[in-house]
């Protein structure tokens, strides 16, 4: 081993050292990781000892399949197994062709098939402890595949040598980057983040800041018709992400769409919290969030109604503010209301439920109160996690063992620029909203000691899910819907929760759209698909929300600053 390899081992043993320092550190709040794991793998090998006789039946299986495994690649025989269609973690053919590294995949695929048959079969489990066990099992295995090892990686070996070990020269480069970026966790390079500029690149819809406080600032965009519709349009996006995602580039820009069909667009910024926000609940977000950009609204337009959109966290918001609205008994300001991927029911909150039970809720929340912010950052790799092998672990290998320069892509840049979010507000939502579910219950949910009831919600109100949301499964997404008073169209868009939702006409996913039904599965059965983009079915919608007459286009005061702003420029990793 020449001097060379031995420099890049020690400095990769360096990194790997820092990151367990980041990662156990007392701030990371890692121990209510720890203990919630625990406790979860602690009731599965409870049940696994209440039954040992099943436990070494399956120990047995185990041993017969690797052995017949071995028995066929020693004659040459075909795969006893074979990686999902869809898994490209195993597409070089040197994983199918070369025996050896034939053996460790299937040997791989073998054991993760038995880990989860296991937990599959344990008939001690409740449904909520198999699913969450199913997981977090899906989460090991992922960081214990082959194709993460450079050992064990018949791509990686190859690549190594014929780049003389260049490749992985540039992946430790890139590995030190990213720790000194990082949070807590290791947050991996997705996007070429030099390629895009807000203002230039993205955000470009051109318009002013026209408000701003210490929680937002607000957006009036330039018309572009000589007329435009009576009623204002707010967006709120979600506070957990920057509002960008609805501005990306003019082709794929919702904002710029509804510009251009003749709306009088606003858009909440959120400021990028720090330690002066540590106090901030989701109770301030409604009144100096929401409430606060109406007023601003009536004093740049005159009108004190609006139809309101909310993405994700941010339809929740806006659905809680006018319930909050209601009870208060206040005159109806958001007269309908569009909710994209929105759970207002959270009794089934997709994958990253699988995070969350009571020990690692309450760590959380401890954690929350002592830093006083969750890191953008460690949200951020929570949520890549959801999807490991798509949205984490190919980037690792990608970038620090392939070496490979990392891709430009708007929805990627979005995805890395994480937002901070106040202690208070985050502890409200893993626990008032994921582990009580209060909103669907009347008077449970409070804002500022005032009980909110759904039910009173009665503006009408257009429903987007996407079905295959993992953040926001469609079916709940639904069922939030129906939990409001008023009228409600649900649309059920194609793709995921950001793809699915920024999918402008002429965009490659269609949608399906129906009657209210019972339920979730009644109303796909009876839906029928639309081949285009949803977008302009909304258009429909909302216009019939509005009065006929139009007015003439309002356009935007000199403000504060010119479009995107100041609070949506303030990166966590010192970028840009």
């Amino acid at each position: 081993m020449n001097q060379e390899s031995m420099e890049w081992i020690t400095q990769w043993g360096q990194c790997q050292q820092q990151l367990w320092q980041k990662w156990l550190s007392p701030a990371s709040g890692q121990e209510g990781l720890f203990m919630g794991l625990g406790q979860t793998w602690l009731e599965y090998w409870q049940q696994e000892t209440d039954q040992p006789e099943q436990a070494i039946s399956r120990q047995l299986t185990w041993w017969q399949e690797q052995l017949h495994l071995f028995e066929r690649l020693m004659q040459q025989q075909p795969a006893v197994i074979a990686p999902d269609k869809g898994d490209r973690r195993f597409k070089d053919p040197q994983w199918h062709s070369d025996p050896w590294f034939s053996c460790i995949l299937q040997s791989y695929l073998l054991t993760c098939r038995h880990v989860q048959q296991g937990i599959e079969q344990q008939s001690g489990l409740n449904d909520t402890q198999r699913e969450r066990l199913q997981f977090l099992a899906r989460q090991m295995l992922s960081a214990l595949s082959p194709s993460n090892c450079l050992a064990t990686n018949p791509e990686l070996i190859k690549l190594t040598a014929d780049s003389g070990g260049h490749n992985l020269l540039e992946g430790l480069q890139r590995l030190r980057e990213d720790l000194t970026r990082s949070g807590t966790q290791l947050k991996v390079t997705m996007n070429d983040d030099a390629a895009f500029e807000l203002g230039r690149d993205l955000a470009t819809t051109p318009g002013r800041v026209v408000f701003e406080n210490r929680l937002l600032q607000l957006i009036q965009y330039q018309p572009t018709s000589e007329e435009v519709y009576k009623r204002p349009v707010l967006m709120v996006p979600a506070f957990i992400n920057k509002f960008y995602i609805l501005d990306l580039q003019p082709k794929n820009s919702l904002v710029n769409y509804l510009v251009g069909q003749g709306h009088t667009v606003f858009m909440i910024s959120w400021v990028n919290p720090d330690q002066s926000h540590s106090q901030l609940d989701f109770d301030d977000y409604v009144i100096d969030g929401v409430m606060a950009a109406l007023d601003a609204i009536d004093a740049a337009t005159g009108e004190r109604e609006v139809n309101g959109v909310g993405y994700c966290i941010g339809g929740t918001l806006l659905a809680a503010t006018m319930a909050y609205m209601s009870a208060r008994r206040m005159k109806r300001r958001i007269q309908s209301a569009s909710l994209f991927t929105t759970l207002l029911d959270f009794s089934q909150p997709g994958d990253i439920g699988h995070f969350l039970n009571e020990a690692t809720i309450d760590a959380v929340a401890t954690q929350n109160q002592r830093l006083g912010l969750m890191d953008g950052r460690q949200l951020a790799v929570t949520f890549s996690l959801l999807r490991e092998n798509q949205l984490y672990w190919n980037y690792f290998v990608d970038g620090y063992l392939k070496g490979k320069s990392p891709m430009a892509f708007d929805l990627l840049h979005w995805n890395s620029d994480s937002t901070n979010v106040p202690g208070p507000c985050h502890t409200s939502l893993v626990r008032r909203l994921y582990q009580h579910n209060q909103l669907v219950t009347k008077g449970q949910f409070k804002v500022k000691g005032t009980g909110l009831d759904l039910k009173k919600v009665t503006a009408p109100a257009f429903v987007v899910a996407t079905r295959e949301d993992h953040i926001a499964l469609w079916q709940p997404c639904y069922d939030s819907g129906q939990a409001l008073g008023g009228k409600t169209t649900f649309v059920l868009g194609e793709s995921g929760h950001v793809a699915g939702i920024i999918n402008p006409p002429g965009g490659k996913y269609g949608h399906l759209t129906g009657e209210s039904a019972g339920s979730a599965d009644a109303w796909l059965e009876a839906a029928s698909r639309q081949e285009s983009s949803w977008w302009p079915t909304w258009q429909q919608w909302l216009e019939q929300q509005n009065p006929a007459t139009k007015v003439a286009a309002r356009v935007p005061a000199e403000g504060l600053e010119a479009a995107p702003g100041r609070y949506v420029r303030r990166r966590l990793d010192g970028i840009g």
